[in-house]
């Protein structure tokens, strides 16, 4: 099994930067690719980037491009998420994904979840 921790959170203010981190363990050589995902308070949980086995595709939802940045290191079993000109819209709890071999229900194709650290943009 795998498991995911997020760290990084917090309060910044509009216009400001936050780097996310989601740390691997358990048998992460099963780790295909790892996502970012957002849950905003009273919405659905909703994508923000994703970052390929080898790191060498990435992709972001529209509202975060050129703002956010997904890294992945995988010598050390960390993902990344570099977050610049932050804005209220962006607040929210940011969760950690990683896609693995299973036959369990996922969700968006993602089987692996961490428990999310809250982001909050102040104006």
């Amino acid at each position: 099994q795998v498991t995911l921790v997020e760290s990084g959170g917090g309060l910044v203010q509009h216009g400001g930067s936050l780097r996310l981190s989601c740390a691997a363990s358990g048998r992460t050589f099963t780790i295909f690719r790892m996502a970012w995902f957002r849950q905003a308070p009273g919405q659905e949980r909703q994508f923000v980037a994703s970052i390929s086995r080898t790191g060498d595709t990435t992709d972001y939802t529209d509202s975060v491009k050129g703002r956010f940045t997904i890294s992945r290191d995988n010598p050390k079993n960390t993902m990344d998420l570099q977050m610049n000109s932050l804005e209220p819209e962006d607040t929210a709890i940011y969760y950690c994904a990683a896609q693995v071999p299973t036959h369990t229900t996922t969700e968006s194709g993602y089987a692996i979840w961490g428990q999310g650290t809250q982001v909050t943009v102040s104006s």
